[in-house]
């Protein structure tokens, strides 16, 4: 986190939380480097910004893209000489199940989850000769996450008026009670996939609410967990 706050997870002798900025290359360095030996990488920075793309600057999508795609890119780079020395390690992008449930009023932050998505299942054979394990991890809402309060404070004007009853009918969708994703949910997810591979050799895992018609299989509310 950029801002690390010990309170925020159980003490433990065997727990450190490091200070991180993924959009600044010298604090992913220091970040690397005070760490050590990396077993497991899991990419879970993201900000959202919901609001028509005609309501959205440009520097504001940019800002996104920073951290939601260009953000995972660096720091995977930033540990592979590590990871392919080791050749037994895991990486997980964790993006969003807006990538394949598509809703209005999200497209600058879908575009950018789903660029990762992409770059996950391309990732995923360069470094498979190196025993790099590269998984893709879609969670669903998250209502007890910090992402809907995160994004809605960057909200602004993002809603031109053109788009005003679109906007009053989408916000009143996303308040009907829905399937949702806890975060305990996502950290299962990842430490079973992490330790236990083998039970993780289907293509994708989905819930129901998702409905993709390849390989299905359901494991957690509302979020898809794909082995690239």
């Amino acid at each position: 986190m950029r801002t690390p706050r010990a309170d925020l997870l159980p003490r433990c002798d065997r727990l450190r939380v490091l200070a991180l900025d993924v959009t600044d290359p010298s604090s992913i360095h220091q970040a690397v480097e005070a760490a050590g030996e990396i077993e497991v990488l899991v990419n879970n920075a993201g900000i959202g910004m919901p609001g028509a793309l005609e309501g959205i600057s440009m520097t504001a999508v940019r800002e996104i893209f920073e951290t939601n795609t260009y953000g995972t890119m660096a720091l995977i780079q930033a540990v592979l000489p590590q990871f392919r020395q080791r050749r037994e390690s895991v990486i997980f992008n964790v993006t969003s199940s807006v990538t394949v449930k598509f809703l209005p009023l999200l497209s600058v932050c879908t575009a950018s989850k789903a660029a990762v998505n992409s770059f996950t299942k391309s990732l995923a054979l360069e470094l498979e000769q190196f025993n790099v394990r590269v998984n893709l991890v879609l969670p669903g809402r998250a209502p007890t996450t910090r992402f809907g309060e995160n994004a809605r404070s960057r909200m602004q004007s993002t809603i031109p008026e053109s788009y005003a009853d679109l906007a009053q009918n989408t916000f009143a969708e996303w308040g009907k009670p829905s399937p949702v994703t806890e975060t305990r949910d996502v950290a299962e997810a990842v430490w079973r996939a992490a330790k236990e591979p083998s039970e993780f050799t289907y293509r994708t895992f989905i819930k129901e609410s998702l409905r993709l018609s390849v390989h299905q299989k359901i494991v957690w509310p509302s979020m898809a967990l794909i082995a690239a």
